[in-house]
Formats: structure tokens, C-alpha cells, sequence
């Protein structure tokens, strides 16, 4: 039996940027949600909550542009090319939130200025990141093998908002994090956060839902076409499910469940989003297997790819067994 390569690595790059954007999404969620919180203990113990993995979360967003590039080069090209300057801002944001979570420790003095980095590299990190997300489901113009778009092709009211739910979802994921990492009167206030984010998570995926179908044919006959409509139905079904469980876990003050029902909320939305764009890899033209590179190069990756995810899945699960359990503001990282 012939493997299809290119599918597997489509499938791999997928799973590589959706660990990204459910492990890192919850500590940039802290970044968002850090100017309301303005005591110092419970800022020391939301960064102490992230400290031991943040890093490592980051491995994923390596691993899915490193991939992009060696395995669809075609598509690497047309969508760098198409989201350079939002792409190049969100990695400023990162250098600079991670450089600010560093120095807040180690410059007392300064600890102001590195909050407010911090909180600014996580909100502009995530916007930028939205905002790609939006441009890229919108559609790219491509002409032959090559971007034909402008500079400012991918700044639309469309990707404007998507900027702006993406923010509201890593709010939500960081609020829920707080809500199983935490105690006290800083539990009670992050369940708070997280019960209105879920309201704004929920008008988000309703107003997005019913937004992109206007903006793409295809994507309108993937979801509203017989017999897809019955095919798919488990899909809104199961969406419309884990916000009644996110709430409910919230109003019963849960400490786990919440923070898992929005995990559950981001796998699903993915979810969605794969079927509205496959077999595509760059909306509306350029197909998965044509922006593939050659199967000796997929073949010779795929090797490399079978032994190290299984180790990072290994060490990620690992660091986030041993650093589990509530923390304390005197705990951790100094």
C-alpha cells in the first residue's frame, strides 16, 4: 500500500499548529489578561503558573514553519510572502514578551516596564496571529506559483475581527488555565474573566460561522450542500455541546473541566476549519499535493518526523505532569 505523503505531512503540519495554538494560546492568554489583575502576588502567581512550560510550548510554532518550509515549499513561499509584515510583527512580539518574562524577575527596578511588555507582546503576538488566520481563510491571490497580492492584501474588516475573537479565545484558554492553577479570591476573579470570555468566545464563532460562507463559494457548498449538511452536522452539534458544558462547569465553579471544555472549544473550531479548507493548503487555488515537495524529500522527513514527535510529545507531557497541581506566589521561578 502506497502511503499518501503528502496528506500525512498536511495532517502533521496541522497537528503541529494546533498544539501551538492550544498550549501557547493559554499562556498568551495570561499576557492578555495581566494589565486587570494588578496585584503583585497574583501577577507572581500567574507567571509562576506558566513558567515551567511556556517555553516549550513554543516548539510547536518551530516545528509547523520548519515543516511548511521543508515539506510545501510552494505554499511556505505564497504565504510568507503574503503575511510578511504580520508575521514579522508577531515574532517582535514574542522575542520581546519572552525577553520581558525573563527580566521582571531579574530588574525589580524596571518591573513595570517589563509588565507592560509582557501584556503588549501577548496582545500584539495574538492579534497578529488572528489576523493571518482571518487573511488566510479570506483567500490569496495567486498568480501562476507566485503571491499577486499587495502589501496590505491581508488587512480586511474579515481578519480585523478574526484578530480580535483569537484574543477573546486565548483570554478565555488563560482565564480557565487560572481557574485549575489557582485558589482564592484570584480563582473567583479568573472565573469571572472566564465567564464573560466565553459569552465573547461564543459571539465570535456565531459572527465568524456565518461571515465566511459569504466570503468563500467553496467554502458555503462544504458545509451547506446535501448530503455534506447531514455529513458535518456532528460538527455544530458538538461545538454548541462543550459551550453549554464550559458554562455550566463555570457556574458550578469547577477547577479542571472549564479549562478543558475551552480546549475542547479551540480542537473543534480547527476542526471546522480543516474541512472548510481541504484539499486546499492556500485558499482558493493551490492544492495540498501540488505545493507538496518531492516524495524522496516527504519520505526521508517522514522518518525524522516518527522519531521526534514522540519525543516531544514525551517530555511536553512530562513537564506538564511534574509542574501540575495549584501554585503559590512564593513558588517557582526567581
Amino acid at each position: 500500500m502506497t502511503l499518501d505523503l503528502p496528506l500525512i505531512w498536511a495532517g502533521l503540519i496541522a497537528l503541529a499548529v494546533l498544539m501551538y495554538v492550544v498550549m501557547d494560546g493559554f499562556d498568551l492568554g495570561i499576557g492578555i489578561l495581566f494589565p486587570f489583575f494588578k496585584g503583585e502576588r497574583d501577577r507572581r502567581v500567574m507567571m509562576n503558573s506558566i513558567a515551567p512550560v511556556w517555553d516549550g510550548n513554543e516548539t510547536w510554532l518551530i516545528l509547523g514553519g520548519g515543516g511548511l518550509f521543508a515539506v510545501f515549499p510552494l505554499a511556505y513561499s505564497i504565504l510568507l510572502t503574503a503575511f510578511y509584515a504580520p508575521l514579522i510583527v508577531m515574532l517582535l512580539a514574542l522575542i520581546f514578551r519572552g525577553v520581558a518574562f525573563e527580566f521582571r524577575f531579574r530588574d525589580p527596578r524596571h518591573q513595570s516596564f517589563w509588565d507592560l511588555g509582557f501584556a503588549g507582546g501577548s496582545i500584539v503576538a495574538t492579534l497578529a496571529q488572528g489576523v493571518v488566520l482571518g487573511a488566510f481563510v479570506q483567500g490569496i491571490e495567486v498568480e501562476g506559483r507566485s503571491y499577486a497580492g499587495g502589501w496590505f492584501g491581508w488587512l480586511t474588516p474579515f481578519s480585523l475581527f478574526t484578530g480580535v475573537a483569537l484574543a477573546c479565545g486565548y483570554a478565555l484558554l488563560g482565564a480557565t488555565w487560572l481557574v485549575m492553577r489557582t485558589e482564592g479570591e484570584l480563582q473567583a476573579r479568573a472565573n469571572r474573566w472566564a465567564r464573560s470570555l466565553a459569552v465573547g468566545m461564543v459571539t465570535a464563532i456565531a459572527v465568524v460561522s456565518l461571515w465566511t460562507p459569504q466570503l468563500n463559494l467553496s467554502i458555503a457548498m462544504r458545509w451547506f450542500s446535501w448530503p455534506n449538511v447531514a455529513y458535518l452536522a456532528p460538527v455544530p452539534i458538538l461545538v454548541a455541546a462543550t459551550i453549554w458544558a464550559l458554562l455550566r462547569s463555570l457556574s458550578r465553579r469547577h477547577d479542571v473541566r472549564p479549562f478543558l471544555m475551552s480546549l475542547a472549544l479551540f480542537v473543534l473550531s480547527f476542526a471546522g476549519l480543516a474541512i472548510s479548507v481541504y484539499p486546499y493548503i492556500v485558499l482558493p487555488s493551490v492544492k495540498i499535493r501540488d505545493a507538496a515537495a518531492p516524495p524522496e524529500s516527504l519520505s526521508f522527513l517522514l522518518v525524522g518526523a516518527v522519531v521526534l514527535l514522540p519525543i516531544i510529545l514525551g517530555y511536553t507531557a512530562y513537564a506538564y505532569w511534574v509542574f501540575r497541581g495549584k501554585v503559590k506566589a512564593d513558588d517557582g521561578y526567581h
